[in-house]
């Protein structure tokens, strides 16, 4: 029985494993870290006295590798959402509220509706998508959409942030197009915005190390590679863990599932994008249990700091996107910025600031830009038997949980055919 050695368990290298789990393999899931989950987990919050997610994610009804992991490990009904494809957006400047409401169908009739589409719009402003999905390889969104465009502000400016994690002028448009293509371009059943219900680990990470553990596979946390031994014919031979050597026999396999700075360190000749952008992910334990207007899961946010903003229970969170600047401030002054926000959406004094948690990830996706685009490596390797996962991986999407998992299968897809050709 060959042994599959999947270095990280974030979402990437969980994705392989659950994917080759239930095959002929021995199944051996490494990670630096204690805790499984990498960029997308939950964790106990001693200050708010509660489960927090370490960062806000929001997916859609067509990121179909998503949603077929959770399938896989029975957490498919953990994902929640509106009924239809709602997106309901605040701005803070004018306090005024609406909706974006795609009908589900092919045929977008909603743009003649005034009740569902953007405020101040008419159906020929949305022919702006043409330019976008026009783009070449080199163009950022900018190039395609105007700063004079009535849908920039509204809709393009933070469809980017949320997407990219990028400002239009810097986020390369072919992963965005590629988006709208699945999404917007094919109905609101294809982009009906969901959260997980309980908390990301609960979603993503739990059921799949149960999953796991149900079929076999052996779970080593704490653990770091630091460093492949290559043999002959362009082949990985042994991992060298801290402290240990482990050999790879002629069937073995690996899948290198870490940031691209970890895997420059392992794997011979890889030039991946290094460079990576922040985001900032700030949660607030309110007085008491509250919701959204109209109850919604989430809410974006115009005008001010904030980009979205999720609640769940008593913990309001929320989200800014290409976060450069703010987050070289201190905590105190970010969670006052993000608070006053928050007030605004809650009915409570700007002045009061609940207790509250500010998560700095500095590098929760890498720069994606028309040039580091293009740098994004296949899942293939130069060494045979190595193969890379991870949002990083050149997927043809952004840099998301639905980047993450497809390129955890398209490894494991890899892997299988090396191993039936070898075998032929």
């Amino acid at each position: 029985m060959p042994t599959v050695h999947i270095i990280g368990a974030g979402l990437a290298g969980l994705a392989s494993a659950v994917q080759l789990a239930s095959s002929s393999h021995r199944i051996v899931l490494h990670d630096a870290a204690p805790r499984a989950g990498g960029r997308c987990r939950s964790f106990l919050d001693d200050q708010l006295g509660c489960v927090v997610d370490n960062g806000n994610h929001l997916l859609l009804s067509a990121n179909h590798a998503a949603h077929s992991f959770l399938e896989k490990v029975g957490a498919a009904h953990t994902l929640v959402g509106p009924v239809g494809s709602r997106f309901p957006f605040l701005d803070l400047r004018t306090r005024h509220q609406w909706t974006l409401h795609p009908n589900d169908g092919p045929v977008p009739w909603w743009l003649f509706s005034p009740a569902r589409r953007i405020p101040g719009t008419n159906p020929l402003h949305y022919l702006s998508a043409l330019r976008l999905l026009a783009a070449g390889p080199r163009a950022t969104v900018a190039d395609c959409i105007r700063t004079t465009d009535p849908l920039f502000r509204p809709f393009w400016e933070p469809l980017t942030l949320a997407v990219m994690n990028m400002a239009t002028d810097r986020a390369a448009a072919a992963p965005l197009r590629n988006v709208l293509l699945r999404t917007f371009a094919r109905g609101g059943a294809h982009c009906r915005p969901l959260v997980a219900r309980d908390g990301l680990s609960a979603s993503f990470v739990d059921p799949a190390l149960a999953f796991l553990r149900h079929h076999g596979a052996q779970l080593q946390m704490s653990r770091r590679l630091r460093g492949l031994r290559i043999g002959q014919k362009k082949r990985a031979d042994a991992l060298q863990f801290v402290g240990q050597l482990t050999p790879l026999e002629t069937d073995d396999r690996a899948i290198i599932a870490v940031p691209p700075t970890a895997a420059t360190e392992l794997i011979p000749n890889l030039n991946p994008p290094l460079e990576g952008e922040p985001v900032v992910n700030a949660h607030f334990r309110l007085p008491s249990p509250s919701q959204l207007p109209g109850g919604a899961h989430f809410l974006g946010l115009l005008g001010g700091t904030a980009h979205w903003v999720f609640v769940r229970g008593e913990v309001a969170s929320t989200t800014v996107s290409a976060a450069r600047e703010l987050a070289q401030r201190p905590n105190e002054e970010i969670a006052a910025l993000l608070w006053k926000d928050l007030a605004v959406v809650f009915g409570l004094p700007a002045e009061e600031i609940p207790p509250h948690r500010i998560i700095k990830e500095k590098r929760a996706t890498f720069t994606q830009d028309p040039v580091n685009i293009r740098r994004r490596p296949p899942v293939t390797t130069s060494l045979a038997n190595v193969f890379l996962a991870g949002d990083w991986i050149d997927t043809g999407l952004p840099a998301t949980i639905e980047s993450a998992v497809a390129s955890g299968f398209a490894a494991a897809d890899a892997l299988e055919a090396s191993l039936t050709e070898q075998a032929a």
